[in-house]
Order: structure tokens, then C-alpha cells, then sequence
């Protein structure tokens, strides 16, 4: 009886203590979640509940009376021909431009003013930093008013290109694309009779020549902003994980004769590709959420050459009254960047040679033998 009688009351008596760590476990992070529910979910619940309406924002929206319509503000931006959907590809190509400008370029300024100042030789390293950097802390607002001064008709810009003889264009009134200005400077095309071929059909209501006409000269004045006040935060996360690296790496490469490009490419790029990851993510979520730029600076303007999809959604739902369209706006970019967020995630594991386990521990000794020969295999193919 004894026998068995003692193990059952073990296993009651665990049995108990872990429904009682659970219990602690949930009371512990229940307001977290209560926070987190009635903060977030339920208003994006909320949000998608009137992207399937037609409320003008008067009243409740979910009183009986708000038209219920499904897809309907879904469909009018992909395929029903008007207004909506022409507004929204421009948007949707303004943006596309604005992100494969501003990624690449913020990403490689960062990670060069990273090896900048993480090198050695410089001096006054906590004063370039805080330049550098600066530009990140300092309200979006206040350098978009700034700019607007600097790139004015009579600004510090123009009066610059009138001193060379070079007579600026007005900066922020200027909806000619940047593609198309280069293919009339070098004789291809004429941007004012552009070729038949290239008006006379496109996909979502927009012919190839608007596709094709690349970002407009206002947007590519609020790029050059962009890429400014945010590579210092991103020079910040390169910074910190080029310091994170095993100085006897870079010993071992020297000592195998490879030169500081060699070093560069072959031993700290490597080592860098989780922060690459990071920014480029980062990077790709800002971008298509960019708003407080075109809300001060060109309120989409000039002919709807600086609309992005983030103020289409404010401008549809707080200015035209119609909150579902504006909402089902902001869904869709949600989806967006989602989408592009996996194929980003897919692209940089499929060139990191996919995520197979290794063998061995990464030490830094482990590290400085492979990388001793990786540029033992460069230097001795150079």
C-alpha cells in the first residue's frame, strides 16, 4: 500500500506545482496581453471592420446604418478604372522609386561611415560620430522646413549651381521624372512626345511611359533628405557590430598577405550580414511607410509626382471623408511590406547558403583559421 500510494502523491503534488507556475506564469503577463489586446488588436480589428465599409467618419461605425461593402474599397484600387485606382499606382510607383533609391543608398552610406569611424587612424572619433549621427536625433519637421529653404527658387542650392553657370530647376515644382530627363539629355527620347508604343497601353491604368518615367525631380529632392537623416542611426548598428568583431580575424587576413579590400570583402562583410539583414529590413519599412517628409514638404505635389501610398491613406480617410478607402490603403501596405519583408528574408538566407546547422562551434579561433583561408584562397588567386 505504501508502494504505491507515494508515488501517486508525487505526482499530484507536481502536478499541482506546475498548474500553479503556469497560473504565476499567466498572472505575470496577463497585462501585457490585456495591454497589447486592447492598444493593438483591436483597434487593427477595428481598422479592418471599416475597410470593408463605406463610413465617412460621422457617427460610429459600427451603428446598423454605415454601407457595408466588402471588397468593395479593395477592388476600385486593382481593378476598377477611375480615380482611385490611378491615385494609388502613382502612389504604389512614386514609392517603388523612392525605396530603390533610398535603401541602397542609406544602407552603403551608413556602412561606410561605420568603417570611417571605426577606424583606427581617425582622430576626433566622438565628434564625427556625433555629426554624423546628429541628422537622426533631429525632428523630421524642422529638416524638411530647413530644406525647403535651402532648395527655394532664390536658396543656397540654386545660388551654388549659379555660381558654376548651371541654372537650377524649381526644386519642389518640378514633376518631370528623372529617367526621362536622362533619356532626352542623351538624344533617345523627347520627354515631350514620348513614343506611342510607350502611352498607348500599361498595367493598373498607368501606361509604360508613367511606369517608366522614374522618380520626379521634387522626389528626388525628398530622397536626398531622406538618405541624409537616416544613415547616421544605421551607421550607428554597423558601428557596433564591426566592433564586434574578433580583431584576430583581421590579423590572421593581414598576416596572409590580403590587402584592406580583400579584408573588407572577404572577412568583415561576412561577419556583418546579420546587421545587413537588420538595416535592410529596417531600412524597407520606413521607406514605405514615409509620410511626415511629403506632408510638409510637397503634399503630393507637384502633379501627384511625390504621392505615396502613406498619405493616400491619410488624404483619402481625414481630407476626402472617406475612411474605408483609406483604410483598405493602409491594409494593402501593410501586405506590402509584409510580402517584401519575406522575400527579403528568403534572398539573404538563400545567399547565406540556406540555415543548416553547423558542426562546429564559432569561436573566434574556429573563425580566424576559416577566414585565414578564404583569403589564402583569394590572395593566392589574385
Amino acid at each position: 500500500m505504501a508502494g504505491t500510494t507515494i508515488p501517486a502523491r508525487r505526482g499530484r503534488f507536481r502536478g499541482s506545482t506546475a498548474m500553479r507556475d503556469n497560473l504565476a506564469g499567466w498572472l505575470f503577463v496577463a497585462p501585457v496581453v490585456i495591454i497589447l489586446g486592447l492598444f493593438m488588436l483591436l483597434p487593427i480589428l477595428m481598422a479592418l471592420w471599416v475597410s470593408l465599409t463605406d463610413w465617412n467618419g460621422q457617427g460610429s461605425p459600427f451603428r446598423s446604418g454605415v454601407p457595408f461593402v466588402g471588397t468593395g474599397n479593395y477592388t476600385r484600387l486593382f481593378t476598377e478604372d477611375g480615380l482611385a485606382r490611378q491615385d494609388f499606382m502613382t502612389s504604389i510607383r512614386n514609392n517603388i522609386y523612392y525605396v530603390a533609391i533610398v535603401v541602397p543608398a542609406q544602407t552603403v552610406l551608413a556602412l561606410g561611415l561605420a568603417v570611417i569611424v571605426n577606424s583606427r587612424m581617425l582622430k576626433g572619433k566622438t565628434f564625427f560620430r556625433a555629426a554624423f549621427f546628429f541628422p537622426s536625433v533631429t525632428s523630421s519637421v524642422a529638416i524638411s522646413v530647413v530644406f525647403l529653404f535651402i532648395f527655394a527658387n532664390s536658396g543656397a542650392v540654386t545660388s551654388l549651381l549659379g555660381v558654376f553657370g548651371i541654372d537650377g530647376p524649381d526644386w519642389f515644382s518640378d514633376s518631370r521624372g528623372i529617367l526621362h530627363l536622362l533619356l532626352g539629355a542623351v538624344g533617345l527620347v523627347d520627354p515631350s512626345a514620348p513614343p506611342a508604343a510607350l502611352t498607348s497601353g500599361g498595367p493598373f491604368g498607368l501606361s509604360w511611359w508613367e511606369w517608366l518615367s522614374g522618380p520626379s525631380v521634387a522626389m528626388t529632392t525628398i530622397i536626398m533628405l531622406v538618405v541624409w537623416t537616416t544613415s547616421g542611426t544605421f551607421m550607428l548598428m554597423f558601428l557596433a557590430a564591426l566592433q564586434d568583431i574578433p580583431v584576430t580575424l583581421e590579423e590572421a587576413s593581414m598576416l596572409d598577405g590580403a590587402g584592406r579590400w580583400q579584408r573588407f570583402r572577404y572577412v568583415t562583410l561576412p561577419m556583418l550580414k546579420p546587421t545587413l539583414f537588420l538595416v535592410l529590413t529596417l531600412g524597407l519599412i520606413s521607406t514605405w511607410q514615409v509620410f511626415d517628409q511629403i506632408y510638409v514638404m510637397s503634399q503630393g505635389k507637384p502633379s501627384k509626382t511625390t504621392l505615396t501610398p502613406a498619405f493616400l491613406s491619410y488624404q483619402t480617410a481625414f481630407r476626402s471623408f472617406d475612411y474605408g478607402s483609406g483604410t483598405a490603403i493602409s491594409f494593402v501596405l501593410f501586405m506590402i511590406i509584409v510580402v517584401m519583408t519575406l522575400i527579403q528574408r528568403w534572398i539573404m538566407r538563400e545567399r547565406n547558403g540556406g540555415s543548416r546547422p553547423r558542426r562546429h562551434a564559432h569561436t573566434p579561433a574556429h573563425a580566424s583559421a576559416h577566414a585565414s583561408a578564404r583569403t589564402s584562397a583569394r590572395t593566392g588567386r589574385s
